[in-house]
């Protein structure tokens, strides 16, 4: 399998990218929602030292799959026959996981920055952890996590139904 991708098939760069930053996504979020309906201070600081880690890996992650399109590959050609409807909304789906990602990334290392939560969790500076609804970045932060949920249900649903009803190869695409 090449590291590029071919006009029908996404290449190995590209696959591994997907592949893990979704792996990712789902303990972020797991990590996250976990994190804030946590009362007890010591599981909510251990939940963050793993949550934040991973926001920073798929910022990276993320950052390294648009350099690796901008500069190094490009995407397989749309499946024969697709629907305009259906690639326009496989576009803005796509480009809203950027976007929500930056976004996550930025408002989350403001919140820690702002609320001095980082120092707490990985200075190892003594202190009780804030309140993070007191911070402005808060709100943000939690309505990105919710809608990245509601993105992931639209992507592995198109994924699904084109794999399963319409049987068009879409999903093989994007495996090794």
């Amino acid at each position: 399998m090449s590291a590029r991708s071919l006009t029908n098939h996404y290449g190995s760069v590209a696959i591994t990218i997907h592949w893990i930053s979704a792996l990712l996504i789902v303990a972020l979020l797991a990590s996250g929602f976990r994190a804030a309906n946590s009362l007890n201070l010591d599981d909510k600081s251990q939940l963050l030292s793993i949550h934040a880690p991973l926001g920073i890996a798929i910022f990276v992650l993320t950052l390294g799959r648009l350099l690796w399109w901008l500069f190094f590959d490009r995407k397989p050609d749309a499946i024969a026959g697709m629907p305009k409807v259906q690639t326009v909304s496989a576009r803005a789906v796509h480009g809203l996981f950027y976007l929500i990602i930056f976004g996550m990334v930025a408002s989350g290392i403001t919140m820690f920055a702002l609320s001095g939560a980082g120092k707490i969790i990985f200075g190892g500076e003594v202190g009780k952890l804030p309140d993070f609804q007191d911070y402005g970045p808060r709100l943000p932060h939690g309505i990105g996590a919710r809608l990245m949920i509601v993105l992931l249900i639209f992507h592995t649903g198109a994924a699904l139904y084109h794999h399963f009803v319409k049987k068009d190869g879409l999903l093989r695409r994007m495996w090794y």
